[in-house]
Order: C-alpha cells, then sequence, then structure tokens
C-alpha cells in the first residue's frame, strides 16, 4: 500500500481514503492476480487498519465498504490426503536414525493436530502439559493467541520416543523439534526453519512415497488440511475445528467440509446402464425404429406423428403412453 499511494511518514496513514483503496484493489487485478490473493491482501490492509484504529492512530478503516472479489469455490484448494495416502506417507520415515524418528513425531503432529507450519516449530519442550489428565500441547498461534490442542496418542508416543532418543526431554525452555545437522554453524539446540518442514520432511517422503506424483499440488499445508478435512468428515463440530485450528473466522473452517462434495457421493456413481435394467422395461438397449402412429389431441382430432420408439421386448402385460397437449 505505501508503495501504491507513496507514504513517506506514519501519519499519512491518516490520509487513505476508500477511493484510494479502490484504485489499488483495481491494480491488482490489472496484474491478473487471483481472486484468493486480492481478497488476502485487502483483509491484511483491514487488518493493519483495525490495528491502528484500535491505538486511535486513525479515525477509521478505509478498507470498510470495499467490495472484495468473490471466492470462486466454497472449497479449499489445497490437496488433501487420503487415508492410505496419510498413513503411507506416516510410515516413511525409517524407524532407525533420529532424522527417520523425528520426522515422524513431525507428521504425526501435524496430520493429527493440523499445526501450521511456523506453530509447529515454536514448540518448546514445556509447552507438552496435562490438562485433566490429559496430554496438550500448548500453541501460540497467529496474533500470539495461545490455544490448548490435547495430543493425540500416537503423536504422544512418537514425540516421546523422539526425545528419548536425542536426549533433550529435560531441556524445557528448548525447542522441542530440533535440527539433526547443522553444516554451516553446527548449531542443532535451535528450533527448526519452517520453510525446512516442506523441504527436508514432506518433500523428501513424498518422493519416497510418489504422493507428489499422486496428488497433484502436495505442499506442506497439504498436512493442515488433511488434518481438518478428516476431522469434520468424521463429524467433528464445526466450531469446535475452528477453534482447534486457531481460525478466527468459521468461513475458513467451512473451507474444509468436503462431506457435501465427498467422491463417493457423487452422482456419477449412481449412473447404471444395465441390460437386466432395460429387460424389466421391455427395451432392447440400443435398438429403436421411427414408427406412425395417431394420438388424439385435446380437442378429440386425430393427429399424425412420427416418433422413434423402442422395440419392444415381449413381456406380460400393457404399455400405456399418455400424450398431452404441446
Amino acid at each position: 500500500v505505501s508503495d501504491f499511494v507513496g507514504l513517506r511518514r506514519p501519519e499519512e496513514f491518516r490520509t487513505v481514503t476508500r477511493v484510494h483503496v479502490i484504485a489499488w484493489r483495481e491494480t491488482l487485478e490489472g496484474r491478473e492476480l487471483s481472486a484468493p490473493t486480492i481478497r488476502r491482501k485487502l483483509s491484511a490492509l483491514s487488518s493493519l487498519y483495525e490495528y491502528l484504529c484500535e491505538r486511535d492512530a486513525v479515525a477509521g478503516n478505509p478498507v470498510d465498504g470495499v467490495k472484495r472479489p468473490m471466492a470462486n469455490s466454497n472449497e479449499g484448494s489445497t490437496p488433501a490426503l487420503s487415508d492410505e495416502q496419510a498413513r503411507r506417507l506416516l510410515e516413511a520415515p525409517p524407524e532407525d536414525t533420529l532424522k527417520g524418528v523425528r520426522d515422524r513425531a513431525i507428521l504425526a503432529v501435524r496430520l493429527y493436530h493440523g499445526f501450521r507450519r511456523e506453530e509447529l516449530c515454536g514448540l518448546r519442550v514445556k509447552d507438552i502439559q496435562s490438562r485433566e489428565g490429559v496430554k496438550h500441547l500448548k500453541i501460540k498461534g497467529k496474533g500470539d493467541k495461545i490455544r490448548y490442542v490435547p495430543l493425540h496418542p500416537l503423536a504422544q508416543r512418537l514425540i516421546e520416543n523422539y526425545l528419548l532418543l536425542a536426549g533433550h526431554g529435560a531441556d524445557g525452555d528448548g525447542p522441542l523439534f530440533r535440527p539433526v545437522r547443522n553444516i554451516r554453524t553446527g548449531e542443532l539446540e535451535r528450533a527448526l526453519n519452517p520453510n525446512s518442514i516442506y523441504r527436508n520432511v514432506v518433500r523428501i517422503y513424498g518422493l519416497a512415497t510418489g504422493l507428489n506424483i499422486e496428488v497433484n499440488g502436495l505442499c506442506v499445508h497439504s498436512m493442515r488440511a488433511t488434518a481438518a478435512t478428516n476431522a469434520l468428515s468424521h463429524e467433528a463440530d464445526i466450531a469446535k475445528a475452528q477453534v482447534w485450528l486457531g481460525h478466527t473466522n468459521v468461513s475458513t473452517t467451512h473451507l474444509y467440509d468436503r462431506s457435501k462434495t465427498r467422491t463417493e457421493d457423487s452422482p456419477t456413481f449412481r449412473v447404471r446402464y444395465e441390460e437386466e435394467l432395460f429387460k424389466q422395461i421391455g427395451v432392447r438397449p440400443g435398438s429403436f425404429q421411427e414408427q406412425e402412429i395417431f394420438v388424439n389431441s385435446i380437442d378429440q382430432e386425430p393427429v399424425r406423428i412420427n416418433m422413434a420408439f423402442p422395440v419392444l421386448v415381449p413381456i406380460p402385460g400393457k404399455i400405456m403412453i399418455s400424450v398431452s397437449d404441446g
């Protein structure tokens, strides 16, 4: 926004009006950016002005009332894995190396809890906490919002195996997931870089299992999409899923709800062209001939028409044809 409007000093944010924002939106559209990208940029600008309004730095939010591009789908575009694909990915890391044990724990945390990669990398050892007798993970989400998520038993076991092998289970303030080697500095007591989650984990095992070919667009966010979609497909409450995922708006959570578009429920799999069905209605499949018939119109005057009738198979019973006016 500052590049477009030409702002040079903080107080100039007060000079931005709705006209400026609309012009900026039109510039983004002229660059042929996708609708979700433009919506995201407008949302970021709106959030900035909401922050400034809260601190009485500006009088209002110029983004309010600016029309945003319609989302082109009521379903998220990030591909989610099937149950079989998720299991295959989770079982891909080797169990006899420190990296393999760590990566299994990382994949389990993401596939069973749907954390963002930044949330996962920000976990500390002491963030594994007991609440009402159940292990939870303390998550710092967007906007530094804290939420507590119950730890899945499988993920808990894999984390415990990793901490036992890595040896930093007593370092409460230290990062939970750490590098197994560092060529540049040799430092291992630091948190993983969020970008490495895809580069050194998802991408590697996606290639090893062939999922990068099977799943078009497999990315680091696919783990989060898989967890959310799976939970909602198994009738998780949408409001609880919103809190679980750390979404500010439930409409974002709805993008992962694909219960109305499940592949197995498609009308495609309800189409039948079975010979037995044709026999039941007295029609020989693929056999039609044109016949000239007379029918009575609404005013009782005979009308001659030509129609393509199916060749009937001799079966007991009568066939009645009703022809309405028009």
